[in-house]
């Protein structure tokens, strides 16, 4: 019979499942997964955690193991009842945990989560896996779900039962449980039959599960040739291998084992991009096992969401989101850090004080480094992809780390006037080694999309000279170059602050017909300035443009109109920055102007700021009286 209908049930109650938990049991009903072994991976995967919690717990609480401390999961099938049951005797649930836990998803970010699920299987998929919640891939080949479980230390008849046909609602009753722990009961669906088989059950569990550190039992089976197939006994076996993965030699590991371990760390449907595996051995001794994902998460941009990384001490679980083993912008980083050194009743403030701890961030942050160094010398290509997923968050680096922030400048990646388009393959050391003879810093211009980078008008005359000119669109960039100044003895230089100097790249001539023509329109400038009052600062000539008749630009030291933006967009104050008004004195429009007088000139000058201003994709102070002017002034044309 299956363990729901074994069972005593008391005060049985009906709950609806939480929206997004329905969504997401639509999609598994619906075959998300294209591969649906990977519901035994996941359970198994749950039951390993568990126990892990409770030999944490156990630590300072010996009587939770209630005089048994082997810790193992079970995995049986029944043929007749057509069920697959997962058990394990590790931590357990109450009945409050198992209503919270398998009837709703509470964590940060769930509808960005939800937001971006496209109706793509493949993106779905990942983004599940990343989303943490396996328990709900049971019903990708179950039609009915079971679990009992019961609370380490909690009283035999304080257990809870679960149930549900994933159609939107669930039941939980009070029952009791001699062991403690939690067993899972799939009723399979009629098209599941091979599910139901020893052998295939075998396989996939050593495939998936060899890593485990804790014994995967299933009952031995044995051939009977007048039944014509295989009988169960009554002993039970360990199918895998059941010792740590990160403890065994690298020797002895192979790739597909590494990837496997990945997926069972991560919750990741995909293989990793990369891995390093180390033992460490000196002031502290711990074992790495680290790697990089090959897709962002979809938190990735939320400083406050779980990491990744797994804390062990002397093979006992102590923490699965170590915040402080790696700095906040390798937090895309999957795996798990073994130190033999910290107490096993570390908590998170003797983290965040720990000398051993930061030693252990500090050789952890070097070893992904050179991960990160060796993919983009000899994998250029998987680098590209790395960068196009988490560059944003290795920018944040180089003003977060700056014992490293030389390293980071060197992975650092960008699009640039050299090649013209969005791919962002141009580094540091490449834009130097095209510098100009006699150029003596980087230039950049940032703006909110590429778009408006690449069409800046400041980059006229670096285009006319062959100047090279970083295009920055990423929110990050700003906040980057307030720290990171200077690379190579070459500092960054904005093509859109005044007090540009191009001396150096200007020769004589050219310098001495800019000052004849700046003095000849001396009058121009000033009536320009009259007119327009106290919506600039200055108005003046530049030899920055070619094409545009003006551009509008701030003083060195101010905040840029890009991130006066930025900071309007976070709801933050914002300084009260008059631009600079340039003109090109070469323009035909310029020519224009000259000639006009009275209301005519007035509404020129003010249409000559504001297409400065649209043109840096700034927001107009008067759109309406923008559209006015300048109807006017085509009629009058």
């Amino acid at each position: 019979m299956s363990q729901s209908d074994t069972t005593v049930k008391k005060a049985e109650e009906t709950l609806g499942f939480q929206t997004e938990v329905k969504q997401l049991l639509h999609l598994m009903i619906h075959s998300l997964y294209s591969n649906k072994e990977i519901f035994l991976r996941e359970l198994v995967s749950n039951a390993s955690d568990a126990c892990d919690k409770l030999r944490f717990e156990a630590i300072d609480k010996p009587e939770l193991l209630e005089g048994g401390a082997d810790l193992e999961i079970r995995v049986s099938y029944d043929k007749e009842a057509r069920t697959i049951t997962i058990a394990d005797n590790g931590i357990g649930l109450t009945k409050a945990e198992a209503v919270a836990n398998l009837g709703t998803i509470a964590r940060s970010g769930t509808k960005e989560f939800f937001s971006q699920l496209s109706g793509d299987k493949q993106k779905d998929a990942q983004l599940i896996g990343q989303f943490g919640v396996g328990f709900y891939s049971s019903f990708i080949v179950a039609d009915k779900v079971t679990v009992v479980s019961r609370r380490a230390g909690e009283p035999v008849d304080q257990a809870v039962f679960w149930e549900s046909e994933g159609q939107g609602e669930f039941t939980v009753a009070d029952t009791e449980k001699a062991e403690r722990g939690t067993s899972v009961t799939l009723h399979l669906r009629a098209e599941e039959d091979d599910f139901l088989s020893g052998w295939k059950l075998r396989e996939v569990l050593r495939r998936y599960s060899d890593h485990i550190s804790l014994p995967v039992l299933m009952q031995k089976e044995e051939y009977d040739s007048e039944k014509g197939e295989q009988v169960k006994k009554d002993e039970w076996e360990t199918i895998n291998q059941a010792s740590a993965l990160w403890t065994r030699a690298k020797n002895e590991i192979t790739d597909e084992q590494y990837t496997e371990f990945y997926k069972h760390v991560s919750h990741d449907f995909e293989e990793p991009l990369a891995w390093t595996h180390n033992r460490v051995e000196g002031r502290s001794e711990y074992t790495q096992l680290l790697y990089l994902p090959k897709h962002a998460p979809f938190d990735l941009y939320d400083r406050d969401a779980r990491r990744g990384v797994k804390l062990y001490v002397k093979r006992v679980f102590i923490m699965d989101d170590a915040e402080q083993l790696l700095p906040s912008y390798l937090r895309f980083v999957r795996g798990v850090i073994d130190s033999a050194d910290l107490p096993l009743n570390v908590s998170r403030e003797i983290l965040q004080e720990s000398r051993d701890v930061k030693s252990i961030r500090e050789g952890s942050t070097k070893r992904i480094l050179s991960l990160l160094e060796d993919l983009a010398e000899n994998r250029p290509e998987d680098y590209a992809g790395f960068w196009t997923e988490f560059g944003q968050v290795i920018k944040e680096g180089t003003g977060e780390d700056m014992a490293n922030q030389e390293r980071i400048a060197k992975l650092l990646r960008f699009a640039s006037t050299h090649n013209d388009d969005a791919i962002q393959n141009v580094t540091l050391a490449d834009y130097i080694s095209r510098m100009k003879e006699g150029q003596d810093a980087i230039y950049y211009v940032t703006a909110d999309t590429f778009a408006a980078a690449k069409n800046s008008p400041h980059l006229e005359i670096f285009r006319k000279k062959g100047l090279e000119v970083l295009l920055l669109s990423d929110r990050v960039d700003e906040w980057m170059l307030s720290h990171f100044r200077q690379f190579d003895g070459k500092s960054f230089v904005s093509v859109a602050k005044g007090g540009l100097d191009l001396d150096k790249l200007t020769d004589e001539a050219e310098k001495k017909h800019q000052e004849e023509v700046a003095e000849s329109l001396k009058p121009l400038l000033e009536r320009l300035k009259t007119s327009l009052g106290e919506s600039v600062k200055e108005v003046k000539v530049t030899n920055r443009l070619v094409d545009s008749p003006a551009c509008v630009v701030v003083g060195q030291n101010d905040v840029s109109p890009h991130l006066l933006r930025l900071l309007k967009a976070a709801g933050q104050e914002t300084p009260d920055i008059k631009p600079v008004l340039e003109i090109n004195p070469e323009h035909a429009l310029i020519e224009k102007i000259k000639g006009t007088e009275g209301d005519a000139f007035d509404d020129w000058a003010h249409v000559l700021l504001d297409q400065a201003m649209l043109a840096e994709g700034a927001q107009i102070a008067d759109p309406a009286a923008y559209v006015k002017r300048l109807n006017g002034l085509l009629l009058k044309s």
